[in-house]
């Protein structure tokens, strides 16, 4: 088939989402990504860039609508690239999220788990609790165009805040008036790098302005145009950021006015929360998302909990009110302090939290011997790495709980722990990013049972069609069945925690170094005759780990 051509127009059905929200169309057997379609619709798609295996196309006309097409409710909808659903209607937003995830359980994990259901919000609007505004060079406060650093200057969002644009504007008059430069990521010049914003239930807000240094010029003013701007503010926060990267928040805060946290309530406790603090950005959502966290944990009261990315302890305490005691661990150390201070704030005492990389903790807890019932984890969208996976499967948990803001890390994750023993067996989605391509899931996993038991009589002792006593450790000694390692298995382990791939010959060759049998890669062993490159040192303990952590060596 021939591939499509840039700057010409073709005539396809639109079969599916991607991950972004894209429609996807096939031209020429080529996938072409789509914005502004719905699945079902037929259109004439000009194509506009071309890359080796995927296109991108925008629609110029359509053949056949979609009954769920609507007018897209935000002026900014084709500038801004925060929303990628505001073209469709909420039913068709839902269907689309629940085929996301049930597709990465699916293909990805491997799993024949069915997503129960995807939980709607009964308020699509005003929604995040937590606004995060890029300022450019030029004084623009908005959100980025999609997959560009380029800054839309909006007025008012529909998932944000009110009290989040307002702030906005007045960060736009404060530096207008007094000639401070927004921050240019090119030079790595200039001021203002972000606005953060958190907002209660209340309508209160914490305000935090990101610099480019340790202050800002007229201070004073900048406060008193925030408060005029949000009289529902409770304190005023300059971050200092001066690295040279993506990330939003520096490590040092200095408080300019009022408070330095904001208190919420979620699931009856209150939570007191910093900037740093990780919180869901939808309130109401995430106590449908908590309410099934708990259900899945199936908790009467008895249960040691290991909570794993606990954040500001909202999980932990949600799930403290069902459990004998549950462990947090985070490795924001403002946050385990909020975590702390909340379970204090809220009476609760069956809660412990510790502070560091999730990995690290996990794997201290497993040395120890800990042995939890259930194991609840919540990690970023990349994941979990190998090392919490291993320390999570040696603590032998009943039930893992997964929480997950990324289909595509979850299947990938859901696949290792069945690799491990831990089989998905429920799986809901709660969408807690309407108007977005984002969507939140829990998946409840269990250990694996046997399918069959047969019951042997044996008898111990001396004599005939008897088994000595004294030979029972040495046979179980000599009997160590192992779950067969494939060389995919060890690609894929390498490549999740070191970021890069491994050839099979090179995985032979280190196995053939270290006198182990490579009957399973027969390609692999060709390709050892044969002259080639070698693996480099950096590649080669990357293996030696791989094998090391499926008891290979």
């Amino acid at each position: 088939m021939t591939s499509p051509v840039k700057n010409q127009v073709y005539t396809a059905e639109i079969l599916g989402y991607s991950s972004e929200g894209l429609g996807i169309a096939r031209i020429g057997g080529q996938v072409v990504f789509v914005h502004d379609a719905i699945v079902g619709e037929v259109c004439d798609i000009l194509v506009m860039k071309v890359l080796k295996k995927t296109a991108f196309g925008k629609v110029v006309a359509w053949k056949a609508v979609s009954l769920h097409r609507r007018e897209p409710d935000c002026p900014y909808y084709r500038q801004c690239g925060g929303c990628t659903f505001r073209h469709m209607d909420y039913t068709e937003e839902l269907r689309a999220k629940g085929q996301r995830v049930q597709d990465a359980l699916t293909r990805l994990g491997g799993s024949s788990v069915a997503v129960e259901e995807v939980l709607g919000a009964a308020e699509p609007l005003h929604y995040r609790n937590k606004s995060q505004y890029p300022v450019s060079a030029d004084g623009r406060v908005g959100f980025y165009r999609a997959r560009t650093h380029q800054v839309t200057n909006l007025d008012a969002c529909l998932i944000q805040k009110p009290q989040a644009d307002a702030a906005a504007g007045a960060l736009r008059l404060y530096m207008a008036k007094y000639h401070v430069p927004g921050y240019d990521e090119k030079t790595g010049t200039g001021l203002v790098r972000h606005l953060y914003v958190r907002t209660n239930a209340k309508g209160q807000s914490l305000i935090c302005v990101v610099a480019n240094g340790e202050k800002l010029p007229r201070e004073d003013a900048l406060v008193e145009a925030m408060r005029q701007a949000v009289p529902e503010a409770v304190g005023i926060v300059l971050n200092s950021n001066t690295r040279r990267s993506n990330v939003i928040l520096g490590d040092q805060y200095r408080t300019l006015w009022g408070e330095d946290t904001l208190t919420d309530t979620l699931c009856g406790h209150s939570f007191r929360l910093s900037i740093p603090s990780f919180y869901q950005v939808n309130r109401d959502q995430a106590e449908v998302l908590y309410r099934k966290v708990v259900k899945y944990a199936a908790l009467t009261g008895t249960e040691l909990v290991l909570d794993l990315y606990c954040g500001a302890g909202t999980i932990t305490l949600t799930m403290a009110d069902k459990a004998k005691k549950v462990i947090g661990a985070e490795i924001i150390s403002a946050a385990v302090e909020n975590a702390r201070e909340n379970a204090a704030d809220n009476g609760v005492e069956n809660v412990e939290f510790f502070c560091g990389d999730a990995g690290d903790i996990a794997l201290k807890l497993a040395e120890e011997d800990l042995h939890p019932d259930v194991i609840c984890v919540d990690p970023p969208r990349k994941g979990l790495s190998p090392e919490v996976i291993d320390a999570m499967v040696r603590m032998g948990p009943q039930r893992i709980v997964y929480v997950s803001c990324d289909p595509a890390t979850l299947g990938r994750d859901v696949k290792l722990l069945a690799q491990r023993g831990y089989r998905a067996v429920r799986a809901a989605a709660v969408d807690l990013f309407p108007g977005t391509a984002h969507v939140e899931t829990v998946v409840l996993l269990s250990h694996k049972k046997a399918d069959s038991y047969i019951h042997i009589d044996v008898e111990f002792g001396e004599g005939e069609g008897k088994i000595p006593v004294d030979s029972i450790a040495k046979r179980a000694e000599a009997y160590k069945p192992k779950e067969k390692v494939t060389y995919k298995m060890i690609k894929e382990y390498i490549e999740a925690k070191y970021g890069f791939k491994v050839h099979t010959a090179y995985i032979a060759e280190v196995k053939r170094n270290l006198g182990l049998p490579m009957y399973d890669a027969p390609n692999a062993v060709e390709e050892l005759k044969q002259p080639r490159k070698h693996p480099t040192p950096e590649k080669v303990e990357a293996i030696k780990d791989a094998l090391r952590y499926f008891a290979v060596i």
